[in-house]
């Protein structure tokens, strides 16, 4: 073999070796197992997943994917596609996926209630509305202290029957048609009791965005998506919250860009890990960040779109289910979430 040709073979064996070949997200390809891209950072974070399930693509082809929800009852999954104005719904049997709303008033985050209705935060409406199981719709909130909201994002119902929400500006500063709109409050969250009234929670977050409870409701935590670009925790004290303070920030865990990324939705597994979803980075950041109750971040979710929220499903509440994007992804995981939807 003459030289020329030795160096050529050479040079291609180093190149193919050291050459990472794109995921195919089609499915058609299937990842080793465990799924590289279940990252463990702790080996904390080994006993929450599983070795024999990958990240899957479920769906893809919206404009902006948010506020998944699971319906307990129906057995489904519900999100929003705001810029489309479209709720749509995922049924598990045969992946079937349709338009479930589509005129949605570019609803953001969704829920359910113990009663098994379904809770949708209105950008185009600047409200907070109830889907009847009978189908007709119950307003909830829609102003405080005699002005429009801002633009509810996301909520959480508790035990008590009342329902915390965020009230950022997202939305209503610009909407999908290109008009300016404006704040017409201070950004919060509030809290609706079951009679209807609304009060305020706190005002101290510039974003204030996705919300979850820890699995007692002794705690809320809520993510800033403003310049701190943090999550923040709140002692739940009856009807109000105490003692707030930085839970985790996007700071020097995964990149050196990570202040530049962010949060968005979060919930809690019932062990009070907290899963965050995250974006705006890239590749290496962007997915699915788990942390401790200490604050700790245990593992990484990689996926190859921001990720904008996140909920448990499925009949054991052991699937992830992740909008992220254009995309609906899914990963079975070896833990439980702490609330019904």
């Amino acid at each position: 073999m003459n030289s020329n040709r030795r160096t050529f073979l050479t040079t291609f064996a180093v190149s193919a070796a050291t050459t990472v070949l794109a995921r195919d997200w089609s499915g058609q390809t299937p990842e080793r197992y465990p799924d590289p891209d279940v990252i463990v950072l702790d080996p904390a974070f080994e006993k929450l997943t599983q070795g024999n399930s990958p990240i899957r693509r479920l769906h893809t082809g919206m404009l902006w994917a948010e506020g998944p929800a699971w319906n307990g009852s129906g057995n489904y999954l519900v999100w929003s596609d705001i810029p489309n104005n479209a709720q749509m719904r995922y049924l598990p049997e045969d992946g079937h996926v349709s338009v479930m709303r589509n005129n949605a008033n570019n609803s953001n985050g969704n829920t359910f209630d113990l009663q098994g209705r379904q809770i949708s935060f209105e950008h185009a409406t600047r409200r907070v509305v109830r889907y009847e199981l009978d189908g007709k719709i119950t307003v909830l909130a829609d102003k405080f202290d005699g002005k429009p909201l801002n633009a509810p994002n996301d909520g959480a119902v508790h035990p008590d029957g009342s329902i915390w929400f965020t009230d950022p500006g997202y939305g209503s500063m610009m909407d999908y048609e290109g008009n300016k709109g404006e704040l017409f409050l201070k950004e919060s969250v509030y809290r609706i009791d079951p009679a209807g009234e609304i009060t305020k929670i706190t005002e101290d977050l510039e974003k204030p965005n996705g919300l979850c409870f820890s699995p007692d409701y002794t705690k809320v935590y809520i993510v800033d998506t403003g310049s701190p670009k943090n999550i923040r925790v709140y002692e739940v004290d009856g009807t109000k919250v105490k003692n707030g303070k930085v839970f985790t920030t996007n700071k020097g865990v995964l990149s050196d860009k990570a202040a530049k990324g962010n949060s968005d939705g979060i919930r809690c597994d019932v062990e009070g890990n907290l899963w965050a979803s995250a974006g705006w980075i890239g590749d290496g950041y962007d997915g699915v960040h788990v942390f401790n109750p200490e604050g700790k971040m245990l593992g990484h979710i990689k996926l190859p779109e921001t990720a904008s929220n996140l909920c448990f499903g499925g009949p054991k509440r052991n699937r992830l289910f992740i909008t992220a994007s254009q995309s609906l992804f899914s990963l079975y995981v070896n833990t439980r979430g702490a609330h019904h939807c």
